[in-house]
């Protein structure tokens, strides 16, 4: 495991499409406040959400490297792209920025921060092995990120609702990813729900998950805080969150489940992108 000074390594490790994501859901969440008079405070509120994400993807790596090994040998560690301890490392350095920028927001976003970096540590030290638990707190901390960009614009009542959203669809991806895992979870006596309760079981509580998300989607245009250009937006998220859902059902390979994922993810951007133009 020589390879822990390759920086394409380190880059790969904190996944800096997920960072993006994470800047991007404070941006959306200060912009839900309303106009945004201080930029340079969503700038930090941005940058420390993706310094944690960043931060807890190095650490999911260094506490998954038995798992990784079977279900993604490519990952930076299993590769040797980077050592376990280089990772653990950069967590750390990476949680310790994103808290630090946090303190010249004020002490409700350090305390948004610390609770974002602490579910990290917890779900990668402990909840990720409970089952619905763990899915859960991954969903918790990706709604955060949007009450992060609240707590910046000095309204985080306004980010409630696309939190939510955000929460229901971060729990149905997670659910799905068990699914996708089984093989590398099962190795190490993960208790997921895919393995706990069945595949089955974890694609209904999945369909159940995106169907109420559908579900709720029109109420920013129902409150008047957005327009048709958000509605036109959100029935492309709720058309490729119905593809994804039969697809998963028709097909739940790991091969298609892995292509789900990443189609999925791009789905969360154009969800975020749908609140952000459609606002009035």
């Amino acid at each position: 495991m020589g390879g822990s000074s390759n920086p394409f390594g380190y880059l790969r490790l904190v996944r800096p499409v997920n960072c993006a994501i994470a800047f991007a859901s404070v941006a959306v969440g200060a912009g839900m406040a309303g106009e945004i008079s201080e930029g340079h405070r969503i700038l930090s509120a941005g940058l420390s959400a993706a310094c944690i994400a960043g931060g807890g993807n190095a650490l999911n790596d260094a506490c998954d490297e038995a798992e990784d090994r079977i279900n993604r040998p490519d990952r930076p560690i299993p590769s040797g792209a980077v050592s376990r301890r280089g990772a653990s490392l950069a967590a750390a350095v990476l949680f310790g920025v994103g808290l630090a920028l946090s303190i010249r927001l004020g002490p409700m976003a350090v305390w948004v921060a610390l609770a974002a970096a602490g579910g990290l540590v917890a779900y990668d030290i402990a909840l990720k092995r409970v089952p619905v638990l763990g899915n859960a707190t991954v969903g918790v901390i990706s709604a955060l990120a949007l009450i992060y960009g609240g707590v910046a614009a000095h309204h985080p009542g306004a980010a409630l609702i696309p939190a939510g959203f955000a929460f229901l669809f971060h729990l149905g991806r997670e659910v799905l990813k068990d699914i996708e895992d089984m093989r590398g979870d099962a190795s190490v006596g993960t208790r997921s729900v895919a393995l706990t309760w069945g595949v089955r079981p974890a694609l209904m509580l999945t369909t159940v998950v995106y169907l109420l998300l559908m579900a709720l989607t029109p109420i920013p245009f129902w409150q008047g805080t957005h327009d048709s250009r958000y509605m036109l937006l959100a029935l492309c998220v709720d058309s490729i969150l119905i593809y994804s859902t039969l697809s998963m059902w028709r097909d739940p390979s790991r091969r298609n489940l892995l292509r789900l994922d990443g189609l999925l993810k791009g789905n969360m951007a154009l969800g975020l992108l749908a609140l952000w133009v459609g606002r009035t």
